[in-house]
């Protein structure tokens, strides 16, 4: 039989050897090779003691609260969006800042270099129709306004005509 320790193959049998998962045949092939091998010896002797010290370790009992914070610890998970903005965090303050505040200020000055505070406003929509009016239009809507004066003062001859 070749060494189990020069070979992982092997050296997987060894570890169910010290776990005692081997047929009695197996087992028996390698007790007699442990008793000649110092190395496999030596290894079984570490697991054995490794074995035994895993038996005899007594777990530290949990904390009473120990539920209530991994849930919080669970609850607090990190978010994608926060992962994908985690390394642009640092620049967005240290630089970000003050490049969108001189991007405001630019904004502004445009603005008031445009429209100086002095300067008369564009004309509005109204004055922009008014002026826009043909003066046939004007006499149109005159004769209108007489044609309807002159309806109510014949539907309705007791009132007094309003003055304009």
């Amino acid at each position: 039989m070749k060494c189990p320790i020069e070979t992982r193959e092997n050296a997987e049998v060894l570890l169910a050897y010290c776990s005692r998962s081997l047929d009695a045949e197996r087992t028996a092939i390698l007790d007699d090779h442990i008793r000649i091998c110092p190395g496999c010896r030596e290894f079984v002797e570490g697991q054995r003691a490794l074995w035994k010290a895993l038996d005899a370790w007594e777990a530290t009992p949990v904390s009473a609260d120990f539920d209530r914070r991994l849930y919080q610890r669970i609850q607090k998970e990190v978010s994608w969006w926060d992962l994908l903005m985690r390394p642009f965090r640092p620049l967005l303050f240290r630089q970000g800042l003050p490049i969108a505040a001189t991007a405001g200020l630019m904004l502004m000055a445009v603005l008031l270099f445009q429209h100086p505070a002095g300067a008369p406003s564009p004309p509005g929509p109204e004055s922009a129709q008014v002026e826009g009016l043909a003066p046939e239009q004007v006499e149109h809507a005159l004769d209108e306004m007489d044609m309807m004066r002159e309806f109510n003062r014949l539907v309705r001859p007791d009132t007094t005509e309003p003055k304009m």
